[in-house]
Formats: C-alpha cells, structure tokens, sequence
C-alpha cells in the first residue's frame, strides 16, 4: 500500500486555493484543471474527483488542451537530459527504463520525437506506467511510439489527453496511497492466462485459443485451479468443457446468482473479451471466502467454453447447452483438418453423447438471474472518458454466407456494358449495406468476408464470396434491415443479369437487459461516484443465450488503445477492472438486501483508511 499524503475528506474540506495546492503535479504545470473542478466538490468517491478533473479537461479550449498536451516532456527527450522534469515525470520515465537507454534505443526514441512534433505539433503522450500501474518495457514503449505515429491527428489528439489522465490518475492513486488490490488481481490473472494460446500463434507471441485445443484445455485446468484456491466449494468441468464453479449460498438449496462469460479468443485476439467475465465473479468470491462470509444465495460462476465459433460453426454452444438449445448435428461438423466437433470432445475427455450435454440444462426456478461483465469493444466508454457502462440491450443479429454468380471473361476484351462482373454487383451491395445500416440509429451492416474464387488479374470476376453481417438493437431493426438488404442485392443481380445465393448461419435476437437487474447495476455504478451512462451493445455475448431462460444484465468497462477489441492491442487498467470487482460487490450487497432481514453488508474499498 502506497503512503497517503492526502484524503479524500480534505481535499473535499480544503478552501479553493489549498485544494489547487493539494492536487499540484497531478496534471503536469496545469493548475487551472484543479482550480475549476473545486467547484464541483464535494466528491462523493475518488472516481467522482477523476471525473470531475476530465470533464474540466473535456470543456476546455482547443487552446488550452494543447497547452496541457504541451506541458508534458518528451519521452527520454531533452528535458530528462538536462534533468528538467518534475519530479512525476522523473519517477515515471525511470520506472520505464527510459533513464537506462541504450545508444540505439535513446536514438530511435529522438528520431521519433522529431517526427511525432513534425507531423503532429505536440509531443508524443504515453502513460508509461502502462495499464497495471507497473511500467512499460522500453519496446512497448517505443512500438507504442511508432504505431501512434502513423495515427491521424485528430485521433492523436484525443490519445494524448487520454493518456494524460491515465497520467493523472497514477499519480492521484498515489498521493491518496491507494493500491487497486482487486483490480490488480484481476490483471495479473488475464496476463497468467494469456500464457496458453494455440501452435503457430504462441511462438509469434500471439494470443488464439480456440475450442477444445491442449491451449484450451489448459485454461480449463487453470481456471479450475485458480477456483478451488478462491475458496469455491465445488468446481467442474462439464460435458461441453465449461468449468463450473459453485459458492454455497448459507442455505445450498437456495437460489444461485449466475454470472461468467467465455474463454476461447478470436484469431490473435485480445486478453480480456470474454475473460473478464470470469475473473471479476471469482474475485468476489475469493474475497467473500477470505472473510468466511456466506450469502443468502449461491453464487454459480460458469467459464464459457465456447463463444467466438472458430473452430465449428456453432457459435454459443456452451451457453446454449445450458439453456437446452443445443443442435444434435453440431456433433458432426468437421473443423479445417477435418476433426468432428464429438471427435475432439472425445480427444478431451469429454463423453461426446447428447445425453450428458442435455444433462447440463438448468432449470430456471433455481436462478436469481444471469449477469455479465464485459470489455465494451468499442470507443464510447474511451471517448467519453467513463470507466463504466450499463448496457441496455445486446443487439440481436443475422449473419448470412452469400454468393453471387456472373460471367467470367477476358477483361481486355469484354465491354464494359456487356459484362456480368459479380465483384461489381456485391461492390455496390456494400455501399448500399453502409448507407441503410447508418441511416438507422444503434444499427449495423458489415461485409467482413469477399473473395473472388480462382480470380486473376485480367479476368472479370465470374463468381464473388462474401458474408453479412447485421444488427440492430430490436429483432424489428434487425429484420428490416435485412429485408432491404437481401431486396437490394436482388434487385442489383436481376438488374446485372447475376445469380445468388443465402446462406444463413446464424439469427440471434436482441436481448434487452431486465430492468430490475439493470438499475441494480445502475445503483452499483452510482455508488462509486460515477455517473451512469447507458449503452446498447452491438457484440453478441453469452448473456443473449442466457436471456432466453432467465433476467439477465450486462455491464461494460472500457477497453483503451480507443476501446480496439479483437486485438493485440486489447486492454484496460487495473484501476478499471477494480471498479469492476466493486461494482459486483455492490450488486451483491443488493441482493442481500433483498434478500436477508439481517442485509448482510459487503463492504466496498476506500482509498481513505
């Protein structure tokens, strides 16, 4: 635990001036942030006086952003030569090794800096304390560097202010001495997790664990491992490869709170999707264990095993395995080698039979409800500066495997009035899906898959491959949508004398969140001091399976490297996975509430002691 040189209490106490003087170096030679956001006070929580700072920052001047973005040093730059920064930004630029520089490393970072400036006006802005609060490697720092480079400069610009609050937040923990211990935890056990991926992804430092591989199969043992040592009283791994974990409630036959997400990963994806889900809920129950604390009701934590469909085309089959809606001829799909979904099963240990996969359908009457936590894949939280978000609905979806089929021929020799090019047709069936889909709020289209098969560089393409993709918040958009889209596509290939063909692979319906169980995670927000923001989700997540049987409700956290999710570049803080963790503590705590005539209190961390 860091040593505390301030309070929340006399920050909030302190005349204006005192409270400038108390926050001084928190944003680096800019007391004009501190001396508006005393205006604000009081703060209920720390994260309400993070709040209060962005939003002083968000309403600034052009003007006077670039003169905070400009306040910063350069990175290993020519004030850390001449010993010219502030304290701050000294420890932090030592932390990072930037001090240690090789010769190649310190001229690669000048080279950069010249650039950045050069292209953009203002310094390069990294948090180099990086996500757990710990230190950037000189490498992340300089690929950092370099990626960002090629940013454009509005983007550029918000990352910079982003990260200067990352910046400030560091430093606030700090003075307030305050570790994000749960946060921390959650982190490390991404990082642990992240350790097993797939052949030919692993060696290239790549995260891919799809279903039912040895990479897979060793995070179902780690995830069960690290269950038992959280104190959970029975732990499994079921019939489809979900690990399953239980926290009795004080009576067993009581009802359970249902919660967790999955832990298979797109193609070199990022550590959190999914994972999150799991390891929030564990954290909670390793620290209602710690304290022997039981509650009115069991608490079921479920690994997903299967969410992404990359292996098979059975997207959600373990969600939907507890939901009953499990399709027989899954068993018999046959992944690119040519593995049956039944023989890998059976290569993992599993029984491969119906009977034991319809064994794992829950009854309904035995369950609060169903909740989720999840990276929001997305910007809004990012731009917005809000570590928080409370969904309120997960969109419903479409997703089609299409083909259209014209006329190869010689393109020097075709005219261009009597070609049947299907390239071009699905070309202008992909603007037409941009322009519907953005003419409509909270809704999406996406061609995410073309190819021309056996195309060559001088033939008009004769055939064209290409996915759909649609969502929208209600099953009404989402239809609509569709039916305009596939209209328009037959109105194109009659018009360009083509064939086509639809194949639908999947139709999901949108799942609003129960209202109940949203406003709990509302109240769960509100108590930490932020402000609730409410937000659709256009991913698919095992919520909507679960959505079928029972309430459920999600909540979403902000993702950073502008909420880029899929990713390498996937990540959050600390600082926000601890919010997490608190935030469900909150939402247990209301349960309990509701619950128990004695309301049983679970208590929230503070950063005043």
């Amino acid at each position: 635990m860091a040593t505390a040189t301030l309070t929340l209490d006399a920050l909030n106490q302190a005349p204006p001036q005192a409270f400038v003087e108390m926050l001084q170096g928190i944003y680096e030679h800019s007391p004009w942030i501190a001396q508006r956001a005393a205006a604000a006070r009081p703060f209920a929580s720390p994260e309400a006086l993070k709040w209060a700072l962005c939003q002083v920052v968000r309403d600034a001047s052009r003007d006077e952003q670039l003169g905070l973005i400009r306040a910063h040093p350069e990175l290993a730059g020519k004030a850390m030569v001449r010993n010219a920064l502030t304290a701050e930004s000294t420890d932090e630029q030592s932390r990072a090794g930037l001090t240690q520089c090789s010769p190649e490393e310190f001229a690669r970072l000048q080279e950069l800096n010249a650039a950045y400036n050069a292209k953009f006006g203002w310094p390069f802005i990294l948090a180099v304390r990086g996500p757990r609060g710990l230190g950037l490697s000189r490498k992340q720092i300089i690929d950092a560097f370099a990626r960002r480079l090629d940013g454009h400069p509005d983007f550029e610009w918000a990352e910079c202010l982003r990260n200067i609050h990352r910046i400030a937040e560091i430093r606030l923990n700090e003075r307030l001495g305050y570790v994000p211990e749960l946060g921390n935890r959650v982190w490390d056990w991404a990082e642990a997790l992240a350790v097993h991926s797939d052949p030919g992804f692993r060696e290239n430092a790549q995260l891919t664990v799809t279903y039912l591989t040895e990479a897979h199969q060793a995070c179902a043992q780690q995830l069960a491992q690290w269950m038992r040592e959280c104190g959970f009283d029975e732990v499994g791994i079921d019939a489809v490869g979900n690990v399953v974990g239980l926290y009795h409630g004080q009576d067993r036959q009581a009802q359970r709170l249902l919660s967790g997400s999955h832990f298979d990963t797109v193609r070199n994806g990022g550590k959190y999707d999914g994972r999150l889900g799991i390891l929030v809920p564990m954290a909670c129950v390793q620290a209602l264990h710690a304290k022997s604390q039981r509650l009115p009701f069991g608490i079921e934590v479920v690994a997903f095993s299967e969410e992404e469909g990359q292996r098979y085309k059975a997207t959600f089959l373990s969600s939907g395995a507890l939901t009953g809606d499990f399709n027989p001829a899954w068993l018999d799909q046959i992944d690119a080698q040519g593995i049956s979904m039944s023989q890998a099963m059976r290569d993992a240990g599993l029984p491969a039979t119906m009977a034991s996969i319809l064994a794992l359908k829950r009854d309904p009457a035995h369950y609060l409800g169903f909740v989720e936590v999840h990276i929001e894949q997305g910007p809004v939280l990012n731009e917005l500066d809000l570590p928080l978000g409370v969904v309120t609905s997960i969109n419903g979806s479409v997703r089609f495997l299409c083909e259209v089929t014209g006329m190869a021929s010689h393109a020097g020799t075709t005219p261009m009035d009597r070609r049947r090019d299907a390239a071009a047709a699905v070309a202008e069936l992909i603007l037409y899906v941009e322009q519907r889909a953005a003419a409509v709020p909270d809704v999406v289209g996406t061609v995410g898959l073309l190819e021309v098969p056996s195309g060559s560089i001088n033939v008009v393409p004769g055939r064209c491959r290409f996915s759909l993709d649609l969502r929208a918040t209600t099953n009404e958009a989402r239809d609509a949508l569709t039916q305009d889209v596939t209209a328009e596509l037959q109105r194109i290939c009659e018009r360009r004398g083509l064939r086509f063909s639809l194949e639908r692979t999947l139709a999901v319906s949108a799942a609003p969140s129960h209202p109940a169980w949203q406003a709990r995670w509302e109240a769960a927000v509100s108590s930490l001091g932020l402000p609730v923001f409410r937000m659709p989700s256009g991913a698919g997540h095992d919520a909507m399976k679960l959505h079928e049987v029972m309430p459920q409700a999600m909540l979403f956290v902000r993702g950073l490297n502008s909420g880029i999710s899929h990713n390498p570049l996937e990540s959050i803080t600390q600082d926000d996975a601890d919010l997490c963790v608190r935030a469900f503590q909150h939402l247990l705590q209301q349960l309990c509430a509701a619950s128990s005539p004695k309301r049983l209190l679970i208590a929230s961390r503070s950063y005043d002691h």
